[in-house]
């Protein structure tokens, strides 16, 4: 989904570096407000229950409404933001213009999805909630979220490969 943002930075030189990059000197502790929001991001996945590997299960059952609500929820909430920021034209803190490109439909996002989909249902987790799992206690998790990263760095390599 992320793919599909394109933030153009305004460019400096000839090196096509962002402006950004080098007029802004950030300090080590700048990046404990990320930690801060990542800490409460996790907290509100535990008690929305979203990383309960019961509820997960409940999911794929058709068991239960409760993780099609969260990610329905999402879904509208993430709608009604790009509606937001494509009528307003808002732009990002920095002031950069947001683009949204188009996405060529390929039989690749199909495999991706089912295999995405076998994952999540065997594991009980899905990427955004591993580290919450895993602070939790399930420790567990570890070898997902290890196997997520090779699956990644896999995908990474064979990329040209694959049918897109």
């Amino acid at each position: 989904m992320l793919k599909n943002i394109d933030i153009k930075p305004q460019r400096k030189n000839s090196t096509e570096q962002c402006i950004h990059e080098r007029s802004f000197q950030y300090k080590p502790y700048n990046n404990l407000k990320y930690l801060v929001v990542g800490i409460l991001f996790g907290i509100v996945f535990v008690k929305a229950e979203v990383i309960s590997w019961f509820r997960i299960q409940e999911m794929f059952r058709l068991q239960s409404f409760h993780m099609y609500g969260v990610i329905g929820s999402a879904v509208l909430v993430g709608m009604i933001s790009v509606f937001i920021i494509k009528k307003f034209n808002i732009k990002t803190i920095h002031g950069e213009k947001i683009v949204f490109n188009s996405k060529k439909f390929n039989k690749g996002q199909i495999y991706g999805g089912l295999i995405f989909g076998l994952g999540w249902a065997l594991t009980g987790a899905c990427p955004g909630p591993l580290f919450a799992q895993i602070g939790t206690g399930a420790t567990v998790i570890s070898i997902t979220l290890l196997s997520a990263v090779a699956g990644t760095w896999f995908y990474g390599f064979l990329r040209d490969k694959l049918p897109h």
